[in-house]
């Protein structure tokens, strides 16, 4: 009897701190995926607005077909994006094109007085800012989440039960460089 107790003490000391850690992964995880769903939404939005302002400035100018072409691709990959890395990729594909875009836009005054291509960039500028928000909120659960799986005794149960490490959204590669667009 004694030995009985003994061991179901034992298997408590041990069982405890080890579902505590697993149900603190399980909720960080979640806040994770909550976070990219927000991610996703503002992008979902982002996709919504640019077919509108493309078509917009399609009709001004015919010379910019690379930077639309872009875009397309960037949109139709992430349509396709299974996974949340593969989505960000997409993601980042098309900030790259959105912002020659937006450099074309400038450099075109007739485009910057239509009414449609200035509502549209105002949206899309907003939603840029929300999505920079979204980013930032998502890299700091992803953070959470990764140290969490790193740190005693999260690193065991999170080997135990599968919980990998997360990915940051970062910069992508030039963007801390202006594009450049040459209109000749």
């Amino acid at each position: 009897m004694k030995i009985g107790i003994i061991i179901v003490a034992i298997l408590a000391v041990v069982a405890i701190p080890v579902v505590s850690t697993y149900n603190s992964l399980v909720t960080v995880q979640n806040d994770v995926e909550e976070q990219w769903a927000n991610v996703d939404s503002k992008l979902q939005r982002r996709f919504d607005l640019i077919p509108n302002l493309v078509n917009s400035v399609k009709g001004s100018m015919k010379q910019e077909k690379e930077v639309f072409g872009q875009i397309a691709e960037a949109r139709t990959q992430y349509g396709s994006a299974k996974s949340t890395n593969e989505k960000v990729e997409a993601s980042n594909q098309l900030d790259s094109a959105l912002s020659r875009l937006l450099v074309v836009t400038e450099n075109y005054p007739d485009l910057k007085s239509n009414e449609n291509v200035t509502k549209l960039m105002d949206e899309l500028a907003g939603t840029e800012n929300r999505i920079s928000v979204e980013r930032d909120r998502y890299n700091k659960v992803v953070k959470d989440y990764n140290a969490k799986t790193k740190r005693f005794p999260g690193s065991i149960v999170a080997g135990m039960f599968g919980f990998e490490k997360m990915k940051f959204f970062e910069a992508t590669a030039g963007a801390d460089k202006a594009p450049t667009v040459d209109l000749d």
